[in-house]
Protein backbone atom coordinates (compact mmCIF):
# COMPACT_ATOMS: atom_id res chain seq x y z
CA UNK A 1 0.00 0.00 0.00
CA UNK A 2 0.92 3.22 -0.76
CA UNK A 3 1.31 6.46 1.49
CA UNK A 4 -1.70 8.17 -1.68
CA UNK A 5 -3.91 4.63 -0.76
CA UNK A 6 -3.20 5.04 2.92
CA UNK A 7 -4.27 8.16 3.25
CA UNK A 8 -7.75 7.65 1.17
CA UNK A 9 -7.97 4.04 3.48
CA UNK A 10 -7.58 6.61 6.36
CA UNK A 11 -10.04 9.12 5.21
CA UNK A 12 -12.43 6.93 4.28
CA UNK A 13 -12.22 5.08 7.92
CA UNK A 14 -12.49 8.14 9.24
CA UNK A 15 -15.84 8.95 7.02
CA UNK A 16 -17.06 5.64 8.10
CA UNK A 17 -16.46 6.09 12.16
CA UNK A 18 -18.04 9.45 11.92
CA UNK A 19 -21.22 9.22 10.45
CA UNK A 20 -22.53 6.27 11.55
CA UNK A 21 -25.30 5.01 9.90
CA UNK A 22 -28.82 3.84 11.34
CA UNK A 23 -28.49 0.60 13.46
CA UNK A 24 -28.20 -2.19 12.00
CA UNK A 25 -29.25 -6.06 13.12
CA UNK A 26 -25.74 -6.71 13.63
CA UNK A 27 -24.96 -4.38 16.32
CA UNK A 28 -28.12 -4.12 18.30
CA UNK A 29 -26.67 -6.51 20.47
CA UNK A 30 -23.94 -4.60 21.50
CA UNK A 31 -25.33 -1.04 21.60
CA UNK A 32 -28.17 -3.25 23.68
CA UNK A 33 -25.30 -4.66 26.32
CA UNK A 34 -23.55 -1.79 26.87
CA UNK A 35 -27.15 -0.03 27.62
CA UNK A 36 -27.31 -2.39 30.61
CA UNK A 37 -23.91 -1.52 31.63
CA UNK A 38 -24.56 2.38 31.39
CA UNK A 39 -28.02 1.92 33.24
CA UNK A 40 -26.53 -0.12 36.13
CA UNK A 41 -23.49 2.86 36.50
CA UNK A 42 -26.24 5.24 36.67
CA UNK A 43 -27.53 3.22 39.30
CA UNK A 44 -24.81 2.80 41.28
CA UNK A 45 -24.00 6.55 40.73
CA UNK A 46 -27.21 7.81 42.48
CA UNK A 47 -26.52 5.66 45.69
CA UNK A 48 -23.04 6.44 47.36
CA UNK A 49 -23.62 3.26 49.71
CA UNK A 50 -23.72 1.07 46.76
CA UNK A 51 -21.54 2.60 45.04
CA UNK A 52 -18.99 2.44 47.92
CA UNK A 53 -20.04 -1.65 47.90
CA UNK A 54 -18.92 -1.88 44.61
CA UNK A 55 -16.12 -0.09 44.45
CA UNK A 56 -15.10 -3.09 47.20
CA UNK A 57 -16.00 -5.83 45.06
CA UNK A 58 -14.01 -4.63 42.28
CA UNK A 59 -11.50 -3.66 44.33
CA UNK A 60 -11.43 -7.11 46.20
CA UNK A 61 -11.93 -9.12 43.13
CA UNK A 62 -8.80 -7.66 41.24
CA UNK A 63 -6.48 -8.33 44.26
CA UNK A 64 -7.49 -11.91 44.43
CA UNK A 65 -6.92 -12.07 40.20
CA UNK A 66 -3.35 -10.71 41.22
CA UNK A 67 -2.64 -13.19 43.88
CA UNK A 68 -4.03 -16.09 42.08
CA UNK A 69 -1.99 -15.82 38.95
CA UNK A 70 1.56 -14.72 40.42
CA UNK A 71 3.29 -17.12 37.91
CA UNK A 72 1.42 -15.59 35.04
CA UNK A 73 2.42 -12.14 35.61
CA UNK A 74 5.66 -12.45 36.33
CA UNK A 75 6.53 -14.38 33.27
CA UNK A 76 7.20 -12.30 30.20
CA UNK A 77 5.38 -14.32 27.84
CA UNK A 78 2.30 -14.28 29.71
CA UNK A 79 2.66 -11.44 31.73
CA UNK A 80 1.43 -8.52 29.29
CA UNK A 81 -2.25 -11.04 28.60
CA UNK A 82 -3.02 -11.85 32.16
CA UNK A 83 -2.14 -7.78 32.81
CA UNK A 84 -5.10 -7.14 30.28
CA UNK A 85 -7.18 -9.79 31.59
CA UNK A 86 -7.18 -7.93 35.36
CA UNK A 87 -6.83 -4.16 33.68
CA UNK A 88 -9.45 -4.82 30.95
CA UNK A 89 -12.18 -7.12 32.48
CA UNK A 90 -11.33 -7.17 36.66
CA UNK A 91 -10.46 -3.78 37.77
CA UNK A 92 -12.07 -1.55 39.36
CA UNK A 93 -11.63 1.61 37.10
CA UNK A 94 -14.09 3.52 34.87
CA UNK A 95 -14.98 1.74 32.12
CA UNK A 96 -18.06 4.67 30.70
CA UNK A 97 -15.50 6.25 28.21
CA UNK A 98 -14.60 2.81 26.58
CA UNK A 99 -17.73 1.32 27.39
CA UNK A 100 -19.53 5.03 25.01
CA UNK A 101 -17.03 4.47 22.30
CA UNK A 102 -17.90 0.45 21.48
CA UNK A 103 -21.58 2.18 21.15
CA UNK A 104 -20.29 4.97 18.68
CA UNK A 105 -17.79 2.36 17.12
CA UNK A 106 -20.25 -0.51 16.21
CA UNK A 107 -21.12 0.27 12.97
CA UNK A 108 -17.82 0.76 11.77
CA UNK A 109 -16.38 -2.63 13.14
CA UNK A 110 -19.24 -4.05 11.07
CA UNK A 111 -17.81 -2.65 8.05
CA UNK A 112 -14.53 -2.49 8.16
CA UNK A 113 -13.62 -5.80 10.08
CA UNK A 114 -14.69 -9.68 9.38
CA UNK A 115 -17.25 -11.09 10.89
CA UNK A 116 -15.18 -13.03 13.40
CA UNK A 117 -13.72 -9.18 14.90
CA UNK A 118 -17.17 -8.43 15.01
CA UNK A 119 -18.51 -11.68 16.84
CA UNK A 120 -15.69 -11.24 19.32
CA UNK A 121 -16.98 -7.54 19.92
CA UNK A 122 -20.27 -8.50 20.25
CA UNK A 123 -18.93 -11.26 22.94
CA UNK A 124 -16.90 -8.95 25.15
CA UNK A 125 -19.94 -6.63 25.38
CA UNK A 126 -22.23 -9.20 26.56
CA UNK A 127 -19.10 -10.65 28.85
CA UNK A 128 -19.26 -6.89 29.87
CA UNK A 129 -22.78 -6.98 30.85
CA UNK A 130 -22.87 -10.37 32.35
CA UNK A 131 -20.23 -8.81 34.60
CA UNK A 132 -21.32 -5.49 35.79
CA UNK A 133 -24.43 -7.40 36.46
CA UNK A 134 -22.78 -10.27 38.77
CA UNK A 135 -21.10 -7.63 40.48
CA UNK A 136 -24.02 -5.32 40.56
CA UNK A 137 -26.10 -7.93 42.61
CA UNK A 138 -22.32 -9.20 44.44
CA UNK A 139 -22.77 -4.93 46.14
CA UNK A 140 -26.47 -4.93 46.84
CA UNK A 141 -25.38 -7.99 48.60
CA UNK A 142 -22.61 -6.99 50.27
CA UNK A 143 -24.96 -4.05 52.06
CA UNK A 144 -26.97 -6.33 53.60
CA UNK A 145 -24.22 -8.56 54.89
CA UNK A 146 -22.96 -8.27 58.84
CA UNK A 147 -19.97 -5.86 59.34
CA UNK A 148 -16.49 -7.97 59.28
CA UNK A 149 -13.66 -8.59 56.93
CA UNK A 150 -13.89 -8.05 53.41
CA UNK A 151 -13.39 -11.87 53.06
CA UNK A 152 -16.15 -12.54 55.29
CA UNK A 153 -18.70 -10.31 53.73
CA UNK A 154 -17.71 -11.36 50.16
CA UNK A 155 -18.29 -14.98 50.79
CA UNK A 156 -21.68 -14.51 51.96
CA UNK A 157 -22.53 -11.64 49.43
CA UNK A 158 -21.49 -14.70 46.70
CA UNK A 159 -23.66 -17.14 48.62
CA UNK A 160 -26.39 -14.67 48.91
CA UNK A 161 -26.20 -14.02 45.11
CA UNK A 162 -25.92 -17.62 43.86
CA UNK A 163 -26.06 -17.82 40.09
CA UNK A 164 -23.44 -20.39 39.19
CA UNK A 165 -24.45 -20.83 35.86
CA UNK A 166 -23.84 -17.44 34.96
CA UNK A 167 -20.53 -17.57 36.53
CA UNK A 168 -19.44 -20.71 34.72
CA UNK A 169 -20.72 -18.88 31.38
CA UNK A 170 -18.46 -15.93 32.90
CA UNK A 171 -15.78 -18.15 32.60
CA UNK A 172 -16.47 -19.72 29.25
CA UNK A 173 -16.84 -17.12 27.76
CA UNK A 174 -13.43 -15.70 29.23
CA UNK A 175 -11.87 -18.52 27.71
CA UNK A 176 -13.27 -18.44 24.36
CA UNK A 177 -12.42 -14.90 23.81
CA UNK A 178 -8.87 -15.65 24.65
CA UNK A 179 -9.10 -18.49 21.94
CA UNK A 180 -10.39 -16.50 19.56
CA UNK A 181 -8.05 -13.69 19.92
CA UNK A 182 -5.08 -16.06 19.55
CA UNK A 183 -6.65 -17.05 16.17
CA UNK A 184 -7.34 -13.88 15.12
CA UNK A 185 -3.48 -12.96 15.19
CA UNK A 186 -2.99 -15.28 12.52
CA UNK A 187 -4.99 -13.71 10.07
CA UNK A 188 -2.96 -11.81 7.62
CA UNK A 189 -3.56 -8.02 7.29
CA UNK A 190 -5.51 -7.46 10.11
CA UNK A 191 -2.77 -5.84 12.34
CA UNK A 192 -2.42 -3.76 9.60
CA UNK A 193 -5.94 -2.77 9.87
CA UNK A 194 -5.89 -1.83 13.23
CA UNK A 195 -2.88 0.66 13.11
CA UNK A 196 -4.43 1.98 9.93
CA UNK A 197 -7.39 2.43 12.22
CA UNK A 198 -5.55 4.50 14.61
CA UNK A 199 -5.41 7.58 13.59
CA UNK A 200 -9.51 7.97 12.20
CA UNK A 201 -10.50 6.18 15.84
CA UNK A 202 -7.71 8.99 17.60
CA UNK A 203 -10.02 11.71 15.13
CA UNK A 204 -13.12 10.84 16.00
CA UNK A 205 -12.43 9.93 19.93
CA UNK A 206 -12.39 6.76 19.97
CA UNK A 207 -8.65 6.10 21.58
CA UNK A 208 -9.59 4.49 24.28
CA UNK A 209 -11.24 1.52 22.17
CA UNK A 210 -8.30 1.51 20.15
CA UNK A 211 -5.94 1.25 22.60
CA UNK A 212 -8.10 -1.64 24.12
CA UNK A 213 -8.16 -3.50 20.89
CA UNK A 214 -4.86 -3.29 19.51
CA UNK A 215 -3.32 -3.89 23.28
CA UNK A 216 -5.54 -7.15 23.32
CA UNK A 217 -4.42 -8.35 20.00
CA UNK A 218 -0.76 -7.53 20.29
CA UNK A 219 -0.70 -9.24 23.66
CA UNK A 220 -2.42 -12.79 22.60
CA UNK A 221 -0.13 -12.38 19.56
CA UNK A 222 2.70 -12.75 21.52
CA UNK A 223 1.57 -15.76 23.25
CA UNK A 224 0.46 -17.23 19.87
CA UNK A 225 3.58 -17.05 18.70
CA UNK A 226 5.10 -18.78 21.56
CA UNK A 227 2.60 -21.24 20.76
CA UNK A 228 1.43 -20.56 25.10
CA UNK A 229 -2.20 -19.69 24.74
CA UNK A 230 -3.37 -23.22 25.38
CA UNK A 231 -1.46 -23.20 28.34
CA UNK A 232 -2.55 -19.53 29.44
CA UNK A 233 -6.58 -20.10 28.92
CA UNK A 234 -6.12 -23.59 30.90
CA UNK A 235 -4.22 -22.06 33.80
CA UNK A 236 -7.15 -19.50 34.12
CA UNK A 237 -9.76 -22.39 33.28
CA UNK A 238 -8.44 -24.94 35.82
CA UNK A 239 -7.91 -22.29 38.95
CA UNK A 240 -11.16 -20.27 38.19
CA UNK A 241 -13.28 -23.32 38.41
CA UNK A 242 -11.66 -23.81 41.59
CA UNK A 243 -12.41 -20.41 42.80
CA UNK A 244 -15.87 -20.59 41.57
CA UNK A 245 -16.57 -24.50 43.39
CA UNK A 246 -14.93 -22.78 46.99
CA UNK A 247 -17.03 -20.45 46.91
CA UNK A 248 -20.13 -21.83 46.10
CA UNK A 249 -19.97 -25.29 48.35
CA UNK A 250 -16.66 -24.84 50.59
CA UNK A 251 -17.87 -24.52 54.48
CA UNK A 252 -18.18 -20.41 54.69
CA UNK A 253 -15.15 -20.12 57.61
CA UNK A 254 -12.90 -21.93 55.26
CA UNK A 255 -14.06 -20.27 52.61
CA UNK A 256 -13.18 -16.97 54.07
CA UNK A 257 -9.73 -18.45 55.67
CA UNK A 258 -8.54 -18.84 51.81
CA UNK A 259 -10.06 -16.18 50.66
CA UNK A 260 -8.69 -14.31 53.52
CA UNK A 261 -5.00 -15.64 53.25
CA UNK A 262 -4.92 -14.92 49.37
CA UNK A 263 -5.60 -11.41 49.73
CA UNK A 264 -3.00 -11.01 52.28
CA UNK A 265 -0.46 -12.46 49.85
CA UNK A 266 -1.38 -10.04 47.26
CA UNK A 267 -0.81 -7.69 49.77
CA UNK A 268 2.54 -9.16 50.56
CA UNK A 269 3.91 -9.25 47.44
CA UNK A 270 2.65 -5.58 46.80
CA UNK A 271 4.78 -4.73 49.24
CA UNK A 272 7.55 -6.87 48.08
CA UNK A 273 7.78 -5.51 44.48
CA UNK A 274 10.95 -3.28 43.59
Amino acid sequence: MNPDQSCDFNDTLRLRIDKLPRMSDATHPIREAMAHVAQLRQVAMADTALSQALNCVKQLQAQRFKATYPDLLSQPVFAPSATFFLDELYSAQDFSQRDAQFVRIADAIERTFPAAVLSTVHTLTQLHSQTEALDFAMAQAWQNTPAGSHAARYVAAWRAVGQRGARHWQLQTVLEVGNTLGQLTRKPGLRLLLKLMRRPAELAGLGKLQGFLESGFDHFATMAKARAVAQFLATIHSRETGWIALLSDADALACEAELTRTLQSAICRHSLAP
